[in-house]
């Protein structure tokens, strides 16, 4: 079983780059900040020993957070440019 990470405040920077880096975009909805709010998610959640590196962060509209939980998204693909 895995340990659960610490929860931590994830900073301005690191969000403002997470959006950035999704083109303010809910990365499975497909919904972009001018239609819904915006989240940072965890995509292996914390509770399931996924860290708080960025490469663990996703964006999500609320309703996808708030349906995903602390589920895996196994149907997510990172897409970097």
């Amino acid at each position: 079983m895995s340990e659960k990470t610490k929860r931590i405040k994830i900073p301005d920077e690191v969000r403002n780059y997470v959006f950035n880096r999704d083109n303010y975009q809910c990365q499975s909805c497909g919904k972009t900040k001018q239609q819904t709010t915006l989240n940072i998610d965890h995509i292996i959640p914390l509770a399931k020993g996924g860290s708080n590196d960025i490469s663990n962060l996703q964006t999500l509209c609320e309703q996808c957070n708030q349906q995903k939980k602390h589920h895996f998204d196994s149907h997510f693909r990172r897409h970097y440019k």
